[in-house]
């Protein structure tokens, strides 16, 4: 199980046959990341929120500039759930599926090592 982690990685691709690799057979792995909720009204109350307010809490609270800037960076720029739920099948998992959590802030997606 990995949570908030694959989305650090510099070739997603990579870790996710890396994981693949180690796992047993049948085993499954869970994966917990943040994801952009997909309805209205709560999306762009969100995003304003993840893009705009949260980046000047971290700010404000670090003293330092960029401060919070990396988390929606990286949020923006990872796989929607479905598209992970497609590179873990490209990297030897089955059964993947994915569940959306707290309105679709977070999500869980898993697989089984085929």
């Amino acid at each position: 199980m990995v949570a908030f982690g694959v989305r650090n990685l510099v070739d997603l691709d990579r870790g996710l046959g890396e994981i693949a690799r180690v796992l047993k057979p049948g085993a499954r792995a869970v994966i917990l990341d943040f994801a952009f909720p997909a309805a209205w009204p709560l999306k762009p109350l969100y995003l304003f929120y993840f893009r705009r307010v949260l980046p000047r809490i971290g700010r404000l609270v670090s003293k330092h500039t960029s401060a919070y800037q990396y988390l929606p960076d990286s949020v923006a720029e990872f796989p929607s759930p479905e598209a992970l739920c497609d590179r873990m099948v490209a990297a030897g998992f089955s059964r993947v599926a994915f569940q959306r959590l707290t309105f679709g802030i977070a999500t869980l997606v898993w697989g089984l090592k085929a």
